[in-house]
Parts: structure tokens; sequence; C-alpha cells
């Protein structure tokens, strides 16, 4: 099979797309042919060498899957050859989704909800899981509570503020101008162009000075550490962003504040939730631009472009497929 191998830390060019032996799947396992995988931050994180401790080279990475099972390994029931799922490999455990096939735990394998393509579908399983986790899971937002959601028409922003208002949540988002419209199709709120007004200003003055109840925080940096400023009492700020540099959270204290940072874990349950949502119409993913599989290393260097203008996800039709409509 086809396989983007990463066999040197470094820029996008690091990838070579090479012919590698093909899994056979063991007890418990499924053999899927992979119709789409994307692009992550954390793709190109690996990339660069950011976990070189983690992924030992040669490898083959990549986060999200969406696909059909062609054979499955002894005592698994769920699957059957034929069927269509998607999910997220294990992270740092075994070979990615860069390929033309992956083998997975029947566990962490999902079926893809009818009504996604696969190149949608693939933009959702880990942005998804990562926003399921961080919503519901750890903060445990709530009707009728607030949620100010960073970075609204990214990757896991555009999902996060569907989600919150799937929950029932009131939803603040910061993005740049030209996405206000898009922002708003999602389902926020309140839309604040970080780059012409402060955040916390604009959010203290629509809460009446009360702040909201969670922060979605998907950037870091500064971004976390002003998390407080907008927080309402008993407030949580989640953050799926490495600490790069020591916070003082005194604000945070005085708020009787909680912090919960995610690396999501892949679970089945996860993408059942996700897959009721895309059925009932309250969650669709965005696909910004779609690339080949040949083309790993220009996706990844579209994503790593700052300001590059995408909205939602980098799709990679691994298998020829009908167009979605993109932004690039």
């Amino acid at each position: 099979m086809k396989a983007q191998v990463l066999n040197t830390f470094g820029g996008p060019q690091s990838f070579e797309l090479s012919e590698v032996p093909k899994p056979v799947p063991q007890a418990g396992q499924v053999l899927v042919r992979v119709h789409a995988t994307s692009i992550n931050p954390l793709d190109y994180q690996v990339r660069r060498g950011d976990y070189v401790d983690y992924v030992p080279l040669p490898a083959i990475t990549g986060h999200d899957v969406s696909g059909v099972v062609e054979a499955v390994g002894p005592g698994v029931t769920s699957f059957v050859p034929g069927d269509e799922v998607w999910y997220t490999p294990q992270i740092f455990d075994g070979p990615g989704s860069y390929a033309e096939y992956h083998v997975a735990a029947e566990s962490i394998v999902g079926k893809k909800p009818a009504s996604l393509s696969h190149l949608e579908a693939a933009t959702l399983t880990l942005v998804g899981g990562t926003a399921w986790e961080a919503l519901v899971v750890r903060a445990s937002l709530r009707v009728g509570e607030s949620i100010l959601v960073h970075g609204g028409a990214g990757g896991v922003g555009h999902v996060a503020i569907q989600l919150a208002k799937a929950m029932g949540a009131k939803v603040f988002t910061t993005v740049r101008d030209f996405n206000f419209e898009f922002a708003r199709s999602l389902g926020a709120d309140v839309v604040i162009d970080y780059e012409q007004e402060d955040y916390v200003e604009a959010i203290l003055r629509e809460t009446g000075g009360k702040g909201v109840d969670v922060v979605f925080d998907t950037i870091g940096g500064d971004t976390l550490t002003r998390s407080p400023d907008v927080l309402a009492q008993l407030g949580r700020v989640v953050s799926i962003v490495d600490i790069a540099k020591p916070q003082n959270l005194i604000q945070a204290w005085g708020k009787n504040a909680s912090y919960h940072f995610v690396f999501t874990r892949q679970n089945r349950g996860k993408l059942d939730e996700l897959a009721a949502l895309v059925e009932r119409g309250q969650l669709k993913p965005h696909v910004g631009a779609v690339y080949s599989l040949a083309d790993i290393g220009l996706a990844h260097a579209l994503l790593e472009t700052p300001n590059n203008g995408l909205r939602g996800k980098i799709a990679i039709a691994v298998v020829p497929q009908a167009p979605v409509s993109a932004d690039a």
C-alpha cells in the first residue's frame, strides 16, 4: 500500500510517499480502507519534532480516518466488511492515517454518519472528539450558561460553537472580521473581532460585567493568561494548547475558577454522540480545502501559514472522490 512516511523530523518536505506492507488485523481489530483523512495542528507538531520522544522514526502519522472496513480480526462483533466507519487512531501508539489502509482496535471505531461524505467525516473525528471532551466531559457546560470560544473559525473552534449551541449555551467567539458571517452561521450569538477590539472589554460589556461561565481556549499564550479576566464566579477554563510559559493564575483564584487541560482520549462513545448530533442537523464539519495523499506536504504548509484564511479543516482525499464545497 502507499503511505506518507516521515523519515526525519522537519518541514513539510519531510514526508516521502512510499510503498509499505499492508497491515493485517489481529484479534479485536478492524482493517480499514482509508478513503479520507485530514490535517490537524497536532500533525505538524509531530512532524517538526515536538513529540520526538513519542514518535519513533520512520513513522506513518495522521490522526483522522474515514473509510470502509475491509477485514476484521478474530473476536470482532461490531463491524463487518463493507461498513463505513470513522475514528481517530490511538495517538502516539502505532501507525497513523496517512496511508491507504489502517488497522484499529474495534473499541475506538464508530459507524460513520450516513449524511457525511468521507471527506467531511475525516475532518471531524479528532476535533469533534476534542470539543466533546472539553465541553461535555471537562467543562460540564449546561443549558443557559455562556461560553467564549477562542478561534471560532478554526478546526476545533467551529465544531465547539455548534456543540455549545446544541447544549443550549449562549456562545461568544473571537474571529477576524471576514469570518463574522461564518461564525454566525454556526450559531455564535456574539462575534468579536479580536484584531479590532479587546475581547475582555467586549465580553464584560456584553455580560454586564458578569463574565462567561466557560472559556474554551484553542490558542494558548496570552489568550490563556487573560482567560480569568472574562470568567464569571465559579467559571471553568478548558484549554487544548500546551502551556509554553508559566501562567499567573491569581485572577482565577479570585474567581474560584477551575482549569482543565485536554489531550483527547479515543473511544466509540464520543463518536456515537457526535454522529447523533450530525444526523439531527446540529453539527456539520466545514471543509476549507482538499488535497490528495501525494500532496500532504502542501497541506501541512498551508495549515502552518499564519493568517492563512482557512475556515474549518483541511481534508485529504486518499481515495479520489466527489468534491465537497471548500474555501481553497
